[in-house]
């Protein structure tokens, strides 16, 4: 059986070591097989912990523009178009919503992101994902050579 290749790949990113080892991996098989790539952060908004506010957190939304200004820059060093999208909500949600709407074939991760109270964790929202997405997810823990 062939598998059909992929088309359109959402690398998430939250700017941490894990997110770039995950966007090494997903840009090299942009790379090879010609996929679109899409650098998503999603600013974690109320919906999430009573520590996060309910509105837009604009040190967030610095942060989330620093992380796929990250992954474009890698992609340009790797000849890959990169188009950065930042999202608000829900991580989990968001990364699914936009993978479905946006016909994302590959949704690549790494196991867990950054640390902290001002700061979502990655392997809560990587597993949420793992277990709803309705397309491929590679969950990248090595990394980047």
């Amino acid at each position: 059986m062939k598998r059909k290749p992929y088309r359109k790949i959402l690398i998430a990113t939250d700017g941490s070591e894990n997110a770039r080892s995950a966007a090494c991996s997903g840009l090299e098989i942009a790379k090879k097989t010609g996929a679109e790539v899409y650098a998503v952060y999603v600013a974690a908004t109320g919906c999430c912990s009573p520590l996060m506010p309910e509105s837009y957190d604009w040190e967030l939304g610095k942060e989330g523009s620093e992380a796929v200004a990250e992954i474009e820059e890698m992609g340009k060093e790797a000849g890959v178009p990169v188009k950065a999208v930042l999202l608000q909500g829900h991580p989990a949600l968001e990364i699914l919503n936009f993978a479905e709407k946006n016909d994302v074939d590959m949704i690549v991760m790494g196991t867990q992101g950054k640390a902290g109270v001002d700061r979502f964790l990655l392997g809560g929202v990587t597993e949420k994902v793992v277990r709803h997405a309705k397309t491929e997810v590679l969950v990248v823990r090595a990394p980047c050579s």
